[in-house]
């Protein structure tokens, strides 16, 4: 056998070149046959009978002739085929090794194995205005108390603030664990002025993809906690108009930073009809706006397309919540008693919320943690590192032409010099558009007050031609009244004359 072997080994490295095809195999055929004796006496020596050795010799001889067959059948091209490197034999002969059970199969299960010791996390955000019945949602949506009279929902604590806060369960189905984290913003859109009432929920995605961040850059990372917001759940309110323009600021200044799926609240308030109408009024409204919402994924199965095509179809979800559980037609099922009538919140024609939890929880939990954190959390991280780098201006990079950087930095110059002067003239016609709309304002007012004026003396003109007629007319009056008090008496002294004449 160790001529055999030798011979096998002697073949594999490439010394069969020298020669043709057929030599090498006469060569480890005479291997063999100069070996069968030993094999012979040995299996003698074990077996003791002839028959034994007949049949041995004769499987011996077959297996030769395989052998020889194969090898003949490879060198049919002749001296050509004897040019044929060893390396494609070798393939051959590797391929033929792993056509074998290896066991490298049962990778999926260990890494199944793997996923379940170590559970799986998955965070969930809720944005809407109070009173859509978010916790509500939450509760039929993992079938578990989340919210309870302990850990009351958003809408029933009294004191409502633009605050971000979260609540973490630790839930168990057949042995998988899943940390579950809600994060709710209670008083979101209940404000007067809702001026960057977002601002605090693009603070905490910010934040817990920074600190993901902090985690992979330290040196020992050995488990990595993920506390990043992988799904958020806009909860739209039923009023069949079309979204808010609150609604629409949302979305565009989030779509970029987390998963956002559009979910109607409290569709029992609304026809099937209504409900279509809604759907396709909100779908026209972000596609104008080029809000980006959560896309599902393509597969290669035909099955799981058309699935997913139906759950597209649902987008946004029309829900509707209850943790209320009834018996309707000698079935138990979760939903709300109306006079005309029960929701089964399970039922696909009554409300989409089995489409949403298939959707988010069945199908689609591990996609949208793969969106997150290949997507978002890839674009978060890049503005990061961009802005440190940039943030470096007097360090010079390594293996980088000197000459070249002060070109570049030349020409970094020249463009803040032109983006400066941009602003300084943009910034310039607007004070002098402000300054010639006051001028225009201030000239109305003056015009204004001239008017007013003139009118004031064109009356107080006329009252004072009034009163001087008047005052000619009492002169005059009185002029004739001592003209007649003068003449009266006159008269009298002229009496008074006479009577002293008479005496």
């Amino acid at each position: 056998m160790a001529h055999t072997r030798a011979a096998r080994e002697a073949f594999l490295r490439g010394e069969h070149l020298n020669s043709t095809p057929h030599a090498a195999a006469e060569k480890l055929i005479g291997n063999h046959a100069n070996h069968v004796p030993a094999m012979k006496s040995e299996h003698k020596a074990e077996n003791g009978n002839g028959t034994a050795k007949e049949t041995f010799k004769e499987k011996l001889q077959e297996k030769i002739q395989e052998r020889n067959s194969k090898l003949k059948k490879e060198g049919t091209n002749g001296d050509s085929a004897a040019a044929t490197p060893a390396p494609a034999m070798t393939t051959a002969n590797t391929v033929r090794l792993i056509e074998g059970y290896v066991g490298f199969a049962n990778l999926p299960d260990q890494v199944y194995r793997k996923a379940v010791k170590r559970g799986f996390e998955f965070s969930l955000m809720v944005v809407g205005e109070s009173g859509l019945g978010k916790s509500t949602f939450i509760n039929s949506l993992f079938l578990t108390d989340i919210y309870n009279e302990k850990n009351p929902g958003p809408s029933l604590r009294v004191k409502k603030t633009l605050k971000v806060e979260t609540t973490s369960s630790l839930l168990v189905e057949k042995g998988v664990n899943l940390k579950l984290t809600i994060v709710d913003t209670p008083g979101f859109g209940d404000f007067v002025d809702n001026t960057n009432c977002w601002q605090p929920i693009i603070d905490c995605i910010e934040q817990r993809y920074n600190e993901y961040l902090n985690e992979e850059s330290k040196v020992s990372r050995k488990t990595i906690p993920d506390y990043r917001i992988h799904c958020c759940l806009y909860f739209i309110a039923p009023t069949g108009h079309g979204l808010k323009p609150l609604d629409v600021e949302f979305m565009k200044k989030l779509h970029d930073k987390v998963n956002i799926i559009p979910v109607i609240a409290k569709a029992d308030t609304m026809t099937p009809e209504e409900i279509r109408e809604f759907k396709r009024t909100i779908l026209n409204e972000i596609r104008q706006n080029k809000i980006q919402i959560y896309e599902f994924p393509d597969c290669d199965d035909e099955e799981e397309n058309k699935v997913n095509k139906q759950l597209k179809e649902k987008v946004p979800f029309a829900i509707v919540g209850s943790n209320c559980i009834m018996e309707v037609n000698g079935k138990q099922v979760r939903g709300r008693q109306y006079p005309w009538g029960v929701v089964d919140i399970e039922n696909m024609q009554h409300c989409d919320f089995l489409a949403l939890r298939t959707m988010l929880i069945r199908r689609h939990m591990h996609d949208l943690k793969d969106v997150t954190h290949n997507v978002h959390y890839e674009n978060f991280r890049y503005r990061k590192l961009l802005a440190s780098v940039s943030s470096d201006k007097g360090k010079t990079a390594p293996n980088k032409n000197p000459l070249q950087q002060l070109q570049e930095e030349r020409e970094e110059h020249e463009r803040r010099l032109k983006k400066m002067e941009q602003e300084m003239e943009q910034v310039f016609e607007m004070k002098v558009k402000e300054k010639e709309l006051k001028l225009r304002e201030s000239e109305q007012d003056l015009e204004k007050r001239r008017l007013a004026l003139m009118s004031t003396l064109d009356q107080q003109e006329k009252e004072t031609e009034e009163k001087r007629k008047q005052f000619e007319d009492e002169k005059r009056v009185w002029e004739e009244q001592q003209d007649e008090l003068r003449r009266r008496s006159l008269e009298t002294q002229d009496k008074k004359k006479e009577k002293k004449k008479l005496f």
